[in-house]
């Protein structure tokens, strides 16, 4: 007789544990509340075009390689990866920056930008491919259940590392503020402003100009796919349309979950659903955590999203683009000082039919774009449309193109989505920030410290935001699940 495991939600860190525990031998059920799987990262299609709703980015090609090859797989047996050239481009207020496929054509935008400011950066990049190697070779792959996991001859040497700051290391080294923010940009995929961000993380630099910018064609809703066709391949059970209302516990135990008001008896129970949500299933009593704890923490942005069909193909523009233009550091203050709708946001625009031609009908663009705002803001349709009216027209400004009577549909996504779609605790879009005091065993626990049997995973718990972490994140659980729940 086997295990059975019921996992909560569909996201990346749940396929990615679901394929784990399933070819150990577990009978592994996955419950997903939507009608689709995929968590955030599900798709949307309208009118011939295709959209990913959310991660859009695919950075460390290594993880999702690893991820494959664990069950004797490769990327490329499910889709077809493509390296982007150039990466993406940067649009400040009277300058583009391209940032290339290799490190030798970023040095030189970097020259072109400041005489001799390729030398620090190499020495930077080199330093953050170092770190890279620790980070996703050690330290990552820690469950985060003690202190002592952090304690390593690679990362004793690299203490002071954890005490300066990723700005502060930028600042020193680079004294052109465009080369400051382009090289402060990358750990805004941790969830947290750079004068925050341990520079150890400065591995994301070499994730970034080291590893480069890749695209799954098709788009990232590929890699659910394939994580869905191999868990059914391993014998795992996907139930959409399945909301958990409760997870029940006895004598200390969880021994099943409620969905759609049935009950369905489990001998483990984990959840890849929103931590804080994922407790509110529980009676307060088997919570580990009270909401005062969850309010002091620092959660990484929200964001207010755009899916837009173009009728005409667009100029000046790559596949992923920076809209630098206004200043860097207010926008992160609204952000994470004073939250705020930003006076003059930052954006992203990505247009994937840019290298993709599967993503949009012939002659024509699809757009994604994305301003990052603070969590639990007041979300309106008044000010969804103020606010793409604000950065629309700054983008035609900057590419030097009129695209707003080409706009064919649009569709919104912000705070109030999130939380209706993913149970997101304040309507964030990428979790809890990792900052120093947020790191690693400091994070909420994969194991229930109240409950038997219940475990968590995902971008609220170890290691932390982003896709590669929560693949790690699913690997991470099923290993405790492994260790503690020796197959009958």
């Amino acid at each position: 007789m086997k295990n059975n495991i019921a996992i909560i939600g569909s996201g990346f860190s749940a396929l990615s544990a679901a394929c784990y525990l399933a070819k150990d031998g577990y009978n592994v059920s996955v419950f997903e509340k939507n009608n689709t799987v995929g968590g955030r990262c599900r798709q949307f299609k309208k009118e011939g075009f295709t959209f990913d709703m959310g991660p859009s980015w695919y950075w460390m090609p290594d993880i999702f390689e690893k991820f494959f090859n664990d069950f004797n797989k490769t990327t490329s047996d499910f889709y077809q990866l493509d390296k982007l050239s150039p990466a993406y481009k940067i649009f400040f207020k009277d300058e583009i920056i391209t940032i290339g496929d290799t490190l030798d054509k970023i040095c030189e935008e970097f020259e072109r930008i400041e005489t001799g400011s390729s030398i620090p950066l190499k020495k930077f990049i080199n330093k953050a491919a170092d770190n890279y190697n620790i980070a996703i070779n050690k330290i990552v792959l820690k469950p985060g259940v003690s202190p002592l996991e952090l304690v390593t001859k690679d990362t004793v040497t690299r203490l002071d590392q954890f005490f300066k700051t990723i700005s502060g290391d930028v600042r020193r080294q680079f004294k052109n503020p465009k080369l400051i923010s382009t090289l402060e940009f990358p750990v805004l995929f941790l969830g947290a402003k750079p004068s925050n961000t341990p520079s150890f993380y400065s591995f994301m630099n070499y994730a970034d100009f080291g590893l480069g910018t890749w695209h799954p064609k098709g788009g990232m809703y590929q890699i659910i796919l394939a994580m869905k066709k191999l868990a059914e391949e391993l014998g795992v059970t996907i139930n959409v349309n399945s909301n958990v209302s409760k997870i029940n516990v006895e004598n200390g135990n969880a021994t099943s979950i409620t969905v759609n008001d049935k009950l369905f008896d489990f001998d483990v129970v984990l959840s890849g659903a929103d931590y804080h949500h994922s407790e509110t299933l529980l009676d307060q009593n088997h919570r580990q955590y009270s909401e005062k704890y969850w309010d002091n923490k620092t959660f990484a942005p929200s964001s207010l999203l755009f899916y837009v069909g173009f009728d005409k193909k667009l100029k000046n523009v790559n596949h992923h683009n920076l809209f630098f233009d206004t200043n860097f550091e207010t926008h992160a203050e609204d952000i994470y000082d004073n939250p705020k709708w930003p006076k003059e946001p930052l954006f992203y625009a990505n247009f994937p039919s840019v290298t993709d031609n599967s993503m949009a009908p012939n002659g024509k663009e699809n757009g994604f774009f994305l301003i990052p705002i603070a969590p639990n803001l007041e979300d309106t349709p008044q000010l969804r449309e103020q606010y793409f009216d604000i950065i629309i027209s700054r983008f035609e400004k900057l590419t030097q193109q009129d695209v707003k009577n080409n706009i064919i549909f649009k569709e919104s996504f912000c705070v109030k989505d999130f939380i209706e779609a993913y149970n997101s605790y304040k309507g964030n879009a990428y979790g809890m920030a990792n900052t120093l005091t947020q790191t690693a065993f400091l994070r909420p626990n994969l194991k229930s410290k109240k409950v038997n049997n219940l475990y968590f995973t995902g971008q609220l718990t170890v290691p932390g935001p982003g896709v590669p972490p929560a693949l790690i994140s699913g690997k991470l659980v099923a290993e405790l699940i492994q260790k503690h729940h020796q197959k009958l």
